[in-house]
Protein backbone atom coordinates (compact mmCIF):
# COMPACT_ATOMS: atom_id res chain seq x y z
CA UNK A 1 0.00 0.00 0.00
CA UNK A 2 1.55 3.14 -1.05
CA UNK A 3 2.19 5.76 1.63
CA UNK A 4 0.08 8.46 1.24
CA UNK A 5 0.06 10.48 4.60
CA UNK A 6 2.67 13.65 4.25
CA UNK A 7 1.55 17.25 5.47
CA UNK A 8 -0.13 18.02 2.51
CA UNK A 9 -2.83 15.87 3.01
CA UNK A 10 -2.81 16.39 6.79
CA UNK A 11 -3.51 20.38 5.71
CA UNK A 12 -6.41 19.67 3.63
CA UNK A 13 -8.32 17.68 6.36
CA UNK A 14 -7.76 20.62 8.88
CA UNK A 15 -9.27 23.18 6.20
CA UNK A 16 -12.34 20.71 5.58
CA UNK A 17 -12.81 20.17 9.15
CA UNK A 18 -12.52 23.56 10.02
CA UNK A 19 -15.18 24.54 6.92
CA UNK A 20 -17.40 21.95 9.26
CA UNK A 21 -16.63 23.50 12.64
CA UNK A 22 -18.05 26.59 10.84
CA UNK A 23 -21.35 24.86 9.59
CA UNK A 24 -21.55 23.72 13.58
CA UNK A 25 -21.05 27.33 14.45
CA UNK A 26 -24.12 28.61 12.70
CA UNK A 27 -26.30 26.46 14.67
CA UNK A 28 -24.79 26.79 17.96
CA UNK A 29 -24.62 30.40 17.92
CA UNK A 30 -28.18 30.26 16.81
CA UNK A 31 -30.63 32.14 19.54
CA UNK A 32 -33.20 29.86 20.89
CA UNK A 33 -33.20 26.07 21.99
CA UNK A 34 -31.38 23.63 20.11
CA UNK A 35 -33.71 21.32 18.17
CA UNK A 36 -32.47 17.31 19.14
CA UNK A 37 -33.83 14.35 17.89
CA UNK A 38 -32.92 10.60 19.15
CA UNK A 39 -31.48 8.15 16.89
CA UNK A 40 -32.16 4.52 16.81
CA UNK A 41 -29.75 3.74 19.56
CA UNK A 42 -31.89 6.80 21.54
CA UNK A 43 -28.49 8.81 21.12
CA UNK A 44 -29.10 12.60 20.22
CA UNK A 45 -28.42 14.21 17.05
CA UNK A 46 -29.05 17.45 15.96
CA UNK A 47 -28.93 19.47 12.64
CA UNK A 48 -25.18 20.51 13.38
CA UNK A 49 -24.24 17.06 13.24
CA UNK A 50 -25.66 16.49 9.60
CA UNK A 51 -24.37 20.12 8.30
CA UNK A 52 -20.84 19.03 9.38
CA UNK A 53 -21.35 15.56 7.61
CA UNK A 54 -22.78 16.93 4.57
CA UNK A 55 -19.33 19.18 4.51
CA UNK A 56 -17.01 15.88 5.55
CA UNK A 57 -18.37 13.36 3.82
CA UNK A 58 -18.40 14.29 -0.06
CA UNK A 59 -14.92 16.61 0.64
CA UNK A 60 -12.96 13.37 2.06
CA UNK A 61 -14.23 11.23 -0.79
CA UNK A 62 -12.90 13.21 -2.99
CA UNK A 63 -9.10 13.58 -1.21
CA UNK A 64 -8.17 10.00 -1.52
CA UNK A 65 -9.23 8.07 -5.04
CA UNK A 66 -11.80 5.09 -3.81
CA UNK A 67 -11.50 5.58 -0.32
CA UNK A 68 -14.81 5.41 1.74
CA UNK A 69 -15.75 7.10 4.31
CA UNK A 70 -17.31 5.92 7.62
CA UNK A 71 -19.35 8.45 9.17
CA UNK A 72 -21.45 8.44 12.63
CA UNK A 73 -24.16 10.51 10.57
CA UNK A 74 -23.74 8.30 7.54
CA UNK A 75 -25.08 4.50 6.30
CA UNK A 76 -22.94 2.10 8.36
CA UNK A 77 -22.11 -0.54 5.87
CA UNK A 78 -22.43 -3.90 6.69
CA UNK A 79 -19.40 -5.50 7.92
CA UNK A 80 -18.92 -8.33 5.27
CA UNK A 81 -18.26 -5.08 2.91
CA UNK A 82 -16.14 -2.56 4.99
CA UNK A 83 -13.91 -5.55 6.75
CA UNK A 84 -12.27 -5.57 3.42
CA UNK A 85 -11.40 -2.14 3.49
CA UNK A 86 -7.31 -1.92 4.19
CA UNK A 87 -7.92 2.16 4.22
CA UNK A 88 -10.50 4.49 4.31
CA UNK A 89 -11.65 7.72 6.90
CA UNK A 90 -13.69 7.54 9.54
CA UNK A 91 -15.65 10.20 10.79
CA UNK A 92 -17.73 11.72 13.78
CA UNK A 93 -18.94 15.06 12.25
CA UNK A 94 -19.93 16.77 16.01
CA UNK A 95 -18.11 14.36 18.94
CA UNK A 96 -19.89 15.73 21.89
CA UNK A 97 -23.15 16.05 20.92
CA UNK A 98 -24.72 16.38 24.52
CA UNK A 99 -21.91 19.32 25.50
CA UNK A 100 -22.68 20.94 22.40
CA UNK A 101 -26.39 20.93 24.02
CA UNK A 102 -25.54 21.98 27.27
CA UNK A 103 -23.46 25.05 24.90
CA UNK A 104 -20.70 24.31 26.81
CA UNK A 105 -18.04 24.55 24.21
CA UNK A 106 -16.31 21.02 24.67
CA UNK A 107 -17.29 19.25 21.76
CA UNK A 108 -15.18 18.47 18.21
CA UNK A 109 -15.28 17.53 14.82
CA UNK A 110 -13.19 14.36 14.07
CA UNK A 111 -11.87 12.75 11.13
CA UNK A 112 -8.96 9.96 10.82
CA UNK A 113 -7.56 8.17 8.48
CA UNK A 114 -7.13 4.64 9.09
CA UNK A 115 -5.23 1.86 7.21
CA UNK A 116 -5.49 -1.73 8.34
CA UNK A 117 -6.78 -0.78 11.67
CA UNK A 118 -4.27 1.80 12.38
CA UNK A 119 -5.27 5.10 12.90
CA UNK A 120 -2.44 7.25 10.90
CA UNK A 121 -3.72 10.63 10.68
CA UNK A 122 -5.96 12.55 12.66
CA UNK A 123 -7.83 15.43 12.88
CA UNK A 124 -9.35 16.84 16.16
CA UNK A 125 -10.93 20.27 15.37
CA UNK A 126 -12.41 22.50 18.45
CA UNK A 127 -15.30 24.85 16.96
CA UNK A 128 -15.95 27.23 20.08
CA UNK A 129 -11.95 27.49 20.96
CA UNK A 130 -10.95 27.79 17.04
CA UNK A 131 -8.29 25.44 18.15
CA UNK A 132 -7.48 22.13 16.00
CA UNK A 133 -4.91 18.99 16.92
CA UNK A 134 -3.09 17.28 14.25
CA UNK A 135 -0.70 14.72 13.70
CA UNK A 136 0.33 11.53 11.40
CA UNK A 137 2.41 8.55 11.02
CA UNK A 138 5.97 9.93 10.97
CA UNK A 139 4.51 13.61 10.78
CA UNK A 140 4.85 14.71 14.45
CA UNK A 141 1.93 16.05 15.73
CA UNK A 142 0.72 19.80 15.84
CA UNK A 143 -1.82 22.47 17.82
CA UNK A 144 -3.10 25.32 15.63
CA UNK A 145 -4.49 28.17 17.49
CA UNK A 146 -4.57 31.96 17.52
CA UNK A 147 -0.94 32.01 18.40
CA UNK A 148 -0.26 29.75 15.62
CA UNK A 149 0.97 26.36 14.70
CA UNK A 150 3.23 24.61 17.11
CA UNK A 151 4.85 21.29 17.87
CA UNK A 152 3.25 19.57 20.53
CA UNK A 153 4.30 16.23 22.35
CA UNK A 154 3.40 14.03 25.29
CA UNK A 155 5.32 14.62 28.90
CA UNK A 156 7.57 12.36 30.89
CA UNK A 157 6.64 10.94 34.00
CA UNK A 158 10.09 10.69 35.72
CA UNK A 159 10.04 14.86 36.49
CA UNK A 160 6.50 15.17 37.56
CA UNK A 161 7.49 12.13 40.24
CA UNK A 162 10.73 13.74 40.88
CA UNK A 163 9.33 16.78 41.54
CA UNK A 164 6.30 15.44 43.51
CA UNK A 165 4.07 17.22 41.16
CA UNK A 166 0.85 15.70 40.93
CA UNK A 167 -0.02 13.04 38.26
CA UNK A 168 -2.67 14.45 35.71
CA UNK A 169 -5.66 12.24 35.00
CA UNK A 170 -8.45 13.02 32.25
CA UNK A 171 -11.72 11.45 32.92
CA UNK A 172 -15.50 12.03 30.93
CA UNK A 173 -17.75 14.24 32.46
CA UNK A 174 -20.61 11.89 31.99
CA UNK A 175 -19.50 8.49 32.16
CA UNK A 176 -17.81 5.60 34.22
CA UNK A 177 -16.88 8.15 37.29
CA UNK A 178 -17.16 5.07 39.90
CA UNK A 179 -14.16 2.99 38.08
CA UNK A 180 -11.94 6.00 37.70
CA UNK A 181 -12.35 7.38 41.56
CA UNK A 182 -11.14 3.42 41.75
CA UNK A 183 -8.42 3.58 39.81
CA UNK A 184 -7.50 7.41 40.95
CA UNK A 185 -7.03 5.79 44.60
CA UNK A 186 -4.64 3.16 43.30
CA UNK A 187 -2.80 5.70 41.30
CA UNK A 188 -2.58 8.26 44.38
CA UNK A 189 -1.73 4.78 47.00
CA UNK A 190 1.19 4.20 44.53
CA UNK A 191 2.72 7.74 43.11
CA UNK A 192 0.78 9.89 45.25
CA UNK A 193 -1.20 13.10 44.60
CA UNK A 194 -3.16 13.11 41.55
CA UNK A 195 -5.16 15.80 39.56
CA UNK A 196 -8.74 15.29 37.69
CA UNK A 197 -9.75 17.16 35.17
CA UNK A 198 -13.04 16.32 33.62
CA UNK A 199 -13.81 17.25 29.86
CA UNK A 200 -16.53 16.13 27.12
CA UNK A 201 -15.08 14.76 23.67
CA UNK A 202 -12.01 13.97 22.73
CA UNK A 203 -10.84 16.78 23.68
CA UNK A 204 -9.68 14.39 26.89
CA UNK A 205 -7.09 12.75 24.31
CA UNK A 206 -5.56 15.95 22.85
CA UNK A 207 -4.72 17.00 26.61
CA UNK A 208 -2.59 13.77 27.05
CA UNK A 209 -1.16 14.24 23.66
CA UNK A 210 -0.26 18.06 24.15
CA UNK A 211 1.17 16.93 27.45
CA UNK A 212 -1.29 19.17 29.66
CA UNK A 213 -2.25 15.53 31.26
CA UNK A 214 -0.32 11.92 31.60
CA UNK A 215 -3.41 9.34 31.66
CA UNK A 216 -6.60 9.53 30.24
CA UNK A 217 -8.69 5.94 31.26
CA UNK A 218 -11.98 5.20 29.22
CA UNK A 219 -13.83 2.84 31.77
CA UNK A 220 -17.10 3.40 29.91
CA UNK A 221 -18.90 2.72 26.24
CA UNK A 222 -17.22 4.38 23.12
CA UNK A 223 -17.63 4.25 19.46
CA UNK A 224 -14.80 4.12 17.02
CA UNK A 225 -15.16 7.12 15.51
CA UNK A 226 -14.93 8.82 18.75
CA UNK A 227 -11.77 7.76 19.27
CA UNK A 228 -9.62 7.13 15.89
CA UNK A 229 -8.67 10.87 15.21
CA UNK A 230 -7.80 11.67 18.95
CA UNK A 231 -5.96 8.77 18.85
CA UNK A 232 -3.81 9.57 15.82
CA UNK A 233 -2.79 12.89 17.20
CA UNK A 234 -1.86 11.16 20.62
CA UNK A 235 0.61 8.28 18.76
CA UNK A 236 2.39 11.17 16.65
CA UNK A 237 2.91 13.10 19.73
CA UNK A 238 4.45 9.90 21.25
CA UNK A 239 1.73 8.73 23.58
CA UNK A 240 -0.46 5.27 23.34
CA UNK A 241 -3.74 3.88 23.59
CA UNK A 242 -4.13 0.19 24.55
CA UNK A 243 -6.96 -1.62 25.60
CA UNK A 244 -7.62 -3.43 29.14
CA UNK A 245 -4.95 -6.14 28.33
CA UNK A 246 -3.04 -3.49 26.88
CA UNK A 247 -3.08 -4.40 23.25
CA UNK A 248 -3.02 -1.25 21.08
CA UNK A 249 -6.39 -0.14 19.80
CA UNK A 250 -7.54 -1.10 16.65
CA UNK A 251 -9.84 -0.29 14.21
CA UNK A 252 -12.75 -2.29 12.03
CA UNK A 253 -11.98 -5.95 13.44
CA UNK A 254 -15.37 -6.64 14.02
CA UNK A 255 -19.14 -5.75 13.30
CA UNK A 256 -19.93 -3.43 16.04
CA UNK A 257 -18.22 -0.74 16.29
CA UNK A 258 -18.23 -0.02 19.85
CA UNK A 259 -14.18 -0.18 21.52
CA UNK A 260 -12.94 -1.89 24.31
CA UNK A 261 -12.63 0.11 27.59
CA UNK A 262 -8.77 1.76 26.97
CA UNK A 263 -6.22 3.52 28.51
CA UNK A 264 -4.47 6.43 26.85
CA UNK A 265 -1.34 6.94 27.68
CA UNK A 266 1.36 9.88 27.58
CA UNK A 267 4.84 8.48 28.86
CA UNK A 268 5.21 5.16 26.86
CA UNK A 269 8.58 4.85 29.19
CA UNK A 270 6.82 4.44 32.23
CA UNK A 271 5.96 1.12 33.70
CA UNK A 272 1.70 1.71 33.78
CA UNK A 273 0.90 -1.34 32.61
CA UNK A 274 1.74 -3.10 36.19
CA UNK A 275 0.50 0.05 38.19
CA UNK A 276 -3.21 -0.36 36.00
CA UNK A 277 -3.37 -4.02 35.64
CA UNK A 278 -1.45 -4.86 39.03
Amino acid sequence: MENVVNRELLDQVIAISVKAGEAILEVYNASGDIAVDSKSDDSPVTAADLAAHKILAPALEQLLDGVPVLSEEGKLPAFDVRGQWNRYWIIDPLDGTKEFIRRNGEFTVNVALIENGEPVLGVVHVPVLDITYAGGKSLGAIKQDAQGEKAIQVRAMQPRLDGKQPIEVVASRSHGAGAVDELLARIEGSLGETGLKNMGSSLKLCLVAEGAADLYPRLAPTCEWDTAAAQAVVEAAGGVVVDAQFALLRYNQKDALLNPFFYVIGDRAYDWKSLLLG
